[in-house]
């Protein structure tokens, strides 16, 4: 494995592959964007062609190409590998058979049965006839390679056998099963089949719809892959891989419940679209929403469930600071599908006049703003507050809670006070449980160390590392190695994550700096790093006094009190 990795990290340019994702900007021998991994108006995300690697020095995040399309696509090491292998040409299959065997083959597996299904509904009029009947055109079924799946027990199972494939791996990639009696049977059957692809157009999983003929109340309408390596419906988002790059145009992103939806709504013209893949809204979809947009559109079912689904999603998605906004259908459509068939143009325009959530609430909860009661007024403006409670940004909480004293002739005052005593929300994730919402990881360093680094740094960007031949003594361990290092490359090496930080942040702190001022600030930094130096003896020092006085120890003691009181006087004189 290890062989691969180092091959492809050889053949992929870092910079030329981040700029697939976004613009970077030349900073002195790096290059700097705004990070992607949280907001801010400065850039701090700087990144080493020499080093091969980046980091934030905002919210501390850092690494090697690996390490940046496994947090930005939201994947683990095997897909980040396979990704990387096919765009740097390494052949996974020759360069390491173990990992094509454990996942490769799956999807290979899931593109030949992707072929197969997409053959037998060519040769279908049943099929082809229910896409057409419900509005897609023969462009958008080739588009995303609507298949079929045939009636018999093992008419894939057979096709992909006699292609070579072993069927405990046929198992494995889900689209096979095996009964308690032995049997090895298909898992779609009579089914109208809408592949699962992820992030970068590999088959994953499937979705099969029943055909109309076989509805019936013991079978399921929809029926998915089962979890697989590949296959995770929590964090697969149905058309993703051909509407990102809209979405993170746009910064706004259209969200339906179903792939039928989706289809409509993309055919209709709203291209920055993507659908939940028989599954509630999770945590893992929103972090992968929240890299490329800003505003989330809900475009639900117009019924109960699809109300219970969006009011769920409105306070996910609020608590994970996007902007979310509601496209409320006429009365007399069910769904966005409907609609997009009967009235081409028409989402669109409801796209565009979509509401903010917390409007959606004031009509859900509060209609006219008129009360049978004080108890009922009691109730509904609670329910209000509880969502608002759950709004990440002060200011766009503050925002509705004022509208909401204005429209309720109730005083801000007050409404804030009652949303005080209200519990916090806790969010399921889409699996019955609470989660927790993404957050910057700060870097763990305590203040020594990160005046150490950033002194280090200065140094080096401006070619001044014979100016902290006094300093050293003040460095903390991992700065003094590398100090150390740069001197003497053949000596012991330190963490490559601690080199790559401080190559780094030297051309992040030199950007634009004179020398003069690089000279001026780590004068002061030093300074600092001297002061914090002797704040810990004085503390060290301090212990071992108290130790003393309680043991009794006079003769010892007057000693450390002598060693105190200088340390006192080097802190008053910096």
């Amino acid at each position: 494995m290890t062989d691969s990795v180092q091959e492809i990290k050889e053949r992929l340019d870092i910079v030329e592959f981040l700029r697939g994702y976004f613009p970077l900007k030349q900073a002195g021998k790096n290059f700097k964007a705004n990070c992607p991994f949280h907001k801010e108006k400065t850039p701090s995300f700087m990144v080493s062609p020499e080093r091969q690697s980046w980091k934030c020095f905002g919210c501390g995040e850092g690494g090697d190409v690996f390490s940046f399309l496994m947090k930005f696509e939201h994947v683990e090491f095997i897909e980040a590998l396979r990704i990387l292998a096919e765009k740097a040409g390494v052949e996974l299959r020759r360069a390491n058979p173990a990992a094509y065997k454990e996942y490769g083959i799956l999807y290979d597996i899931n593109e030949a049965a992707k072929d197969f299904f997409k053959n037998l509904l060519r040769q279908s009029d049943k099929g082809l006839n229910y896409f057409k009947s419900r509005g897609l055109k023969k462009e958008t079924i080739e588009e995303f390679e609507l298949g079929l799946a045939p009636s018999s027990l093992d008419e894939l199972t057979v096709s992909l056998i006699n292609l070579g494939y072993n069927v405990n791996d046929l198992v494995r990639a889900g689209v096979v099963f095996k009964t308690e009696r032995g049997l090895y049977m298909d898992r779609f059957r009579n089914r109208l089949m809408f592949p699962i692809h992820n992030h970068s157009g590999k088959t994953a999983g499937f979705t099969g719809r029943i055909l109309p003929e076989y509805e019936n109340a013991d079978v399921g309408k929809y029926v998915n892959s089962p979890e697989t390596p590949l296959f995770n419906k929590s964090r697969l988002l149905y058309g993703w891989y051909k509407t990102k790059n809209e979405i993170r145009d746009k910064k706004e992103a259209v969200l339906v419940e179903g792939q039928m939806d989706f289809l409509m709504v993309w055919q209709d013209g709203v291209k920055n679209v993507v659908a939940t893949s028989g599954t509630a809204l999770t945590v893992e979809h929103l972090k992968i929403l929240r890299k490329f947009s800003e505003k989330l559109v809900l475009n639900f079912d117009n019924d109960s469930a699809g109300r219970m689904a969006a009011e769920r999603s409105i306070d996910f998605a609020s608590a994970v600071d996007f902007e979310v906004r509601v496209v409320v259908l006429p009365e007399n459509f069910k769904d966005p599908a409907e609609i997009t068939q009967k009235h081409s143009g028409l989402m669109r325009e409801l796209v565009k006049k979509a509401q903010p959530a917390t409007e959606y609430y004031f009509k859900q909860y509060l209609g006219g703003f008129e009360f049978a009661s004080i108890a009922d007024k009691k109730q509904k403006i609670r329910l209000v507050l509880a969502k608002l409670k759950n709004i990440s940004s002060p200011v766009e909480r503050s925002h509705w809670l004022r509208e909401l004293a204005e429209r309720s002739n109730t005083e801000e005052r007050v409404l804030a006070e009652e949303m005080d005593v209200l519990p916090v929300a806790r969010l399921s994730d889409g699996q019955g449980q609470a989660s927790s919402l993404p957050t910057p990881v700060l870097a763990a360093h305590n203040r020594k160390s990160l005046i150490a680094e950033r002194i280090f740094s200065l140094a080096l960007a401006a070619e001044q590392l014979p100016l902290l031949k006094e300093t050293v003594e003040y460095f903390p361990a991992d700065i003094r190695l590398v100090y150390d290092y740069f001197l003497n490359p053949s000596g012991t090496p330190p963490p490559k994550e601690l080199i790559d930080s401080i190559h780094l942040r030297a051309g992040f702190e030199f950007d634009g700096a004179t020398p003069e001022k690089i000279k001026a600030e780590m004068s002061e930094l030093i300074l600092n790093l001297r002061g914090e130096h002797f704040k810990e003896k004085q503390k060290e020092i301090s212990e071992r006094v108290k130790k003393l006085t309680d043991e009794g120890k006079e003769n010892e003691l007057a000693a450390v009190l002598a060693e105190l009181d200088n340390i006192s006087k080097k802190i008053h004189n910096i």
